[in-house]
């Protein structure tokens, strides 16, 4: 099964997570504050994440959850936007490894 993933930067971690958890009808899977947070619904997997090298509001990246994945890829389309594929264990192990002592498991 696949789910589009949409990964957004933001300056208000807090602000988004108030905002989008509305908007998702779901709350956060994970939570790290002022840095980072996951939403995983059934079509959709989100994540805003504070970066400061890029306008807030703006695509990090897109691409898919799937749980067909062999590995984690990304390529760039036409439009400059890195495009990612991964399984919901390798987003996991990627989170655990940008922010230690987490233990994010999907």
């Amino acid at each position: 099964m696949k789910k589009l993933h949409i990964a957004i930067s933001t300056d208000d971690i807090a602000g988004t997570v108030q905002d989008y958890s509305q908007r998702l009808s779901a709350h956060p899977c994970v939570v790290i504050d002022g840095e980072y947070a996951l939403w995983r619904t059934d079509t959709l997997n989100v994540s805003v994440r504070r970066d400061t090298s890029i306008q807030k509001g703006t695509v990090r990246h897109l691409g898919w959850e799937d749980t067909t994945a062999t590995g984690f890829t990304a390529d760039v389309d036409i439009n400059d936007i890195t495009w990612e594929c991964f399984t919901a264990d390798q987003q996991a192990e990627e989170i655990n490894d940008l922010w230690p002592g987490t233990h994010y498991r999907p």
